[in-house]
């Protein structure tokens, strides 16, 4: 939960930049658009009458929403109606996706198991569609042989955070934990990799523009 917390406040060096020039710059709203629709639809799988236990699971999702939550108004204060408007419709539509998983879930599903299982498959489904906007990131970072835009500590922190949480899915054998963040520890462990290849090659005083696209920040996956 602590290197979650890290990780879920690693954006906000990018967000005093924005409220300090008073604009968005070229940053894009869908990461933490998409992450807020994460951490909910796992609060909602941590919930006892859908997986018990899952404490750990719940708290740092609360704790992750409201932050990104945060990060989602802020942006909108800055940004221009272009973007407010997709953040409206994303927001719109992600709350329709949510009700509609809360409404099946309690109505048509009884006990622990099926929930679990329903609520899981969706959660997995959404990480492993996250894990693959990194995908983008390293690729540029091959073909420009250069990690300026790729943050070493954020990579550490996704890395870390997928193998503890990978490492706590096993103490329990949580399939629908374990499998996003077996993902996540190899997605880390690549960007890792990639950094100690193309460190050298890095010009660090490029005053190229900020990449578009953020590694996701995903506390259980």
């Amino acid at each position: 939960n602590v290197i979650s917390f890290l990780l879920f406040l690693s954006p906000v060096p990018t967000f005093i930049k924005i409220w300090k020039d008073k604009t968005v710059m070229q940053f894009k709203p869908d990461p933490y658009v998409v992450t807020a629709l994460n951490c909910a639809v796992w609060v909602f799988y941590g919930m006892p009458f859908v997986h018990p236990d899952s404490l750990l699971v719940v708290t740092i999702n609360g704790i992750g929403l409201v932050i990104e939550l945060i990060y989602v108004t802020i942006f909108f204060i800055y940004a221009e109606w272009q973007k407010r408007r997709k953040i409206l419709v994303f927001l719109v539509v992600e709350l329709i996706i949510l009700g509609i998983i809360i409404f099946i879930t309690l109505t048509f599903l009884f006990g622990t198991k099926a929930r679990s299982m329903l609520v899981g498959i969706v959660a997995v489904v959404m990480n492993i569609a996250m894990y693959t906007s990194p995908l983008t990131v390293m690729r540029r970072v091959i073909s420009t042989k250069s990690v300026k835009f790729m943050p070493f500590y954020l990579s550490l922190a996704n890395f870390a955070n997928g193998c503890i949480w990978f490492a706590y899915a096993f103490l329990k054998f949580d399939v629908y934990i374990l499998i996003p963040n077996g993902l996540g520890a190899l997605s880390g462990a690549i960007q890792l990799l990639l950094y100690a290849k193309y460190y050298k090659t890095t010009n660090w005083d490029d005053d190229g523009k900020p990449s578009e696209i953020e590694i996701p920040r995903n506390p259980t996956a």
